[in-house]
Parts: structure tokens; C-alpha cells; sequence
């Protein structure tokens, strides 16, 4: 077997929102990789820039022009250095040159393809040889904020978790039962209510935040008793998206109010009470590092997640820690723009105790690797949606490797 790249094409393809997006496939003497790079709806400043000036053309230019003739004849299996040379050929801080979607398409087709060529399953090829145990689904199961058009909650997901699930084939199936049963609530009780989804499949209502959480509240309980399955509520609040970084205010324009950060941290403080939430994202604005770490330290039992504040920077994560500002963080490699990057940031994660989660992306594709990342950087939990297209091939992936390991499979552990 051999993993000397032989090949590299780059082409444009359209994600689950009909954007344009890049895919990258690498060939080697014994293997084939293919990645594409999803996008996101509300994205931190200070993710890596997607593509270069001219977008997703311009980018596949700078693959046939600038990257392929350097990185033909490595070797697919030197992940750090193909992901230190994307860098190098950039030579900015944030991929602006080539991109962070192509560098993250050329990361991760190049560890597939050397997969490929030693006959392993990604998971197996980036983990090594360690005891996989399979991740929690997070499930978006009502959207609001910038995942939803008109009349919506102001928080952007609302989330399920079923944390006591004995395979990973019943916290999906929990998952599918939870947004039924929201779906039915919503239309008994909310007359304008037509069906409508968002782009990750989660119901869309006009409803605010409290109606929102009652409505969730009920239907967990319903469907634990049903399943005898424990589940716990989770929000991404997207707090970046409601700052007005002018008046140094959160506006909430389907309640129209606006709250100062004192008062956003005791709304999130009676949320997370009242409803026993498990998990709470980007409570505040990206750079508001204090009120993190306020929040973290009043809420016990609630995982206090960092997605636009850390972007997968172990330099943000590195300032997050020094403040006790959160005690989670979400995992987007295509934010940071390389397979290495990503892994830093898991890894310093993991030293300071904070509990990583591989996610996708709001404009995804039906590529799988994040399943595969989440067992091989041993995330307990993987935030990738309930239903649609893309969300399903996610999870559909994760039964397979479930069922791969056979006797070995194990749940993971959440720290709540």
C-alpha cells in the first residue's frame, strides 16, 4: 500500500441550503479521499475567512494553481505537515488567502484518502488504538433567531439530549420521538403553526422563548415516560446574533425588549433553573468572557458551551480557561480551517476539563465525518441535528460505526 498523493480536483457542489461550497477529492497510489465544507448561518468574527476574494472559483484557482503541484507527491498519511504547508501557502492568520473551506476540504479528504489506503474506517485511522465510546446526539428540534424567517423565538435552537440512552441507536430513535412529539404539540396548541422547517429540520413556530421551552419541557416528559429515557433540554442562544454592540444591549425583537448584559446573565440564570437545562451555548456576545465565567460558576450541573467565543482557537480557548469562562466547547474544524488545528483545540480542552463537542454546521453536506471525528477526539457529545437530509446521513453513519464495534460499543460519559 501506498498513501503518495497522485491527484487532487477541486469542484464546486451546493450544501442542504443550495450554496455553492467546495469539494476536494484526493487521489493516492492505493486510496481516494472526498470532503466537502459545510458553512454556518450565524458565524463568530473570529473564524477563519471561507474562501478567498472571488469565492468558491477563486478558491478551486488556488487548489490547481497554488496547492495541488506542492502537495502531489506527499505522502496522505503526513497529516501535520500537508495541514502546516496549507498555512505556509496562505501565510495569513485567518486562511484568507486560499481560504478556510479549502483548507479544511484539502485537511480532511487527505486523512480519508490515507484511510482509504490502510483499509481502515476514519474513526479507527485518526483514534488509533483506544476505546471508542460512542457520543450523545444534541438535537435541534425547534429553530428561531438567524436559523428561522419571520415570526420565531428570539434563541436560536432549541435543543434535546437523552443522556441516560443505553446504545446510540436509542438516543437517535429518543431524538426522532422528541421532535414528533414537538411537531404534535404544536399543532394542537398553535394555530398558525403549518409544518414549516428550518434548514436543519427543526420545527419553525411563532412562539416566544418561554411558550417555546414549556411546549419542550412537556413533550421530554411525555416521551421519557413513553421510552423510559431520561431528557434533558438544551439552547443555543447565539448571543452574539441579539447584541447590539452599539447600545450595549440584547435585543429580543419577538418580545420586544432589550436587556442589559446584567440582566441577559439572570434570564439565563432562571432558564437554566427552571427548566433543568443540560446545556446552554453562546449565552452571551463572543467577546463577553466575564459573564461566561460568572455563568459557569452559578451553574452546577449545566454544561456552559463556547461556539462563537472559542471558534475552535485554542488561542480563545486558551483566554477562556485562564477565566473559568465556560466549561464546553463546540468543535467546527471547517472555523478553524485544518484536521491539526481542530485536534489542538480538543486537546487543550480536554487537559482543562472542558467537554468538547464535534458539531455541524446549519449549511451542511451529506458527508460524515464528524462522526468520525467525534469518536477518534473521544467527544461525549456530537450536536448534529434530528432530522433532514444531512443531519440523517450523520446519524445514520453513527449506527453503522456502532454496530462495527460490535461487543465493544460503549456510551460515552457526559459530565452532568
Amino acid at each position: 500500500m501506498s498513501t503518495q498523493i497522485t491527484r487532487i480536483t477541486a469542484r464546486k457542489i451546493f450544501n442542504n441550503r443550495g450554496e455553492e461550497t467546495i469539494e476536494v477529492d484526493i487521489r493516492t497510489k492505493s486510496g481516494f479521499g472526498r470532503a466537502a465544507a459545510p458553512a454556518g448561518a450565524s458565524k463568530g468574527l473570529a473564524e477563519v475567512a471561507y474562501y478567498p476574494k472571488g469565492g468558491v472559483d477563486a478558491a478551486i484557482k488556488v487548489v490547481e494553481k497554488s496547492i495541488a503541484p506542492k502537495l502531489v507527491g506527499m505522502n496522505a498519511n503526513q497529516q501535520e505537515e500537508i495541514d502546516s504547508l496549507l498555512h505556509e501557502i496562505d501565510g495569513s492568520e485567518n486562511f484568507r488567502r486560499i481560504g478556510g473551506n479549502t483548507a479544511y476540504a484539502i485537511s480532511l479528504s487527505s486523512a480519508k484518502a490515507s484511510s482509504d489506503s490502510y483499509g481502515v474506517s476514519l474513526y479507527k485511522y485518526l483514534g488509533g488504538q483506544i476505546h471508542y465510546r460512542l457520543p450523545f446526539p444534541l438535537g435541534n428540534v425547534l429553530s428561531g433567531g438567524k436559523h428561522a424567517r419571520g415570526r420565531a423565538p428570539d434563541i436560536q435552537e432549541f435543543l434535546v439530549l437523552p443522556i441516560h440512552a443505553k446504545s446510540f441507536l436509542e438516543a437517535a430513535k429518543g431524538n426522532l420521538e422528541f421532535h414528533k412529539r414537538v411537531g404534535e404539540l404544536l399543532e394542537r396548541t398553535n394555530k398558525p403553526f403549518t409544518g414549516g422547517r428550518s434548514d436543519e429540520g427543526a420545527w419553525l413556530a411563532n412562539i416566544d422563548n418561554y411558550e417555546a421551552l414549556e411546549l419542550i419541557t412537556k413533550a421530554c416528559e411525555e416521551v421519557s415516560n413513553q421510552l423510559g429515557l431520561q431528557c434533558r433540554i438544551g439552547l443555543d442562544v447565539a448571543g452574539s446574533t441579539l447584541w447590539n454592540s452599539k447600545t450595549k444591549k440584547y435585543v429580543y425583537r419577538h418580545d420586544k425588549i432589550k436587556v442589559t448584559p446584567e440582566e441577559q446573565l439572570e434570564y439565563i440564570q432562571e432558564l437554566i433553573q427552571k427548566y433543568n437545562l443540560a446545556y446552554v451555548e453562546d449565552p452571551f456576545h463572543e467577546d463577553d468572557f466575564e459573564n461566561f465565567a460568572i455563568l459557569t460558576k452559578q451553574s452546577k450541573g449545566c454544561l456552559i458551551c463556547g461556539d462563537d467565543l472559542f471558534v475552535t482557537n485554542t488561542d480563545r480557548l486558551t483566554q477562556g480557561i485562564a477565566k473559568a469562562a465556560a466549561n464546553s466547547i463546540i468543535i467546527k474544524p471547517n472555523q478553524i480551517g485544518t484536521l491539526t488545528d481542530a485536534w489542538k483545540a480538543v486537546k487543550k480542552a480536554n487537559e482543562a476539563l472542558y467537554t468538547p463537542v464535534v458539531s455541524h454546521r446549519s449549511g451542511d453536506t451529506t458527508d460524515t465525518e464528524i462522526t468520525h471525528l467525534a469518536l477518534a477526539f473521544n467527544c461525549p457529545i456530537i450536536k448534529t441535528g434530528v432530522v433532514e437530509g444531512a443531519r440523517i446521513a450523520k446519524i445514520n453513519e453513527l449506527i453503522r460505526i456502532e454496530n462495527d464495534l460490535g461487543k465493544e460499543r460503549r456510551m460515552a460519559k457526559i459530565p452532568l
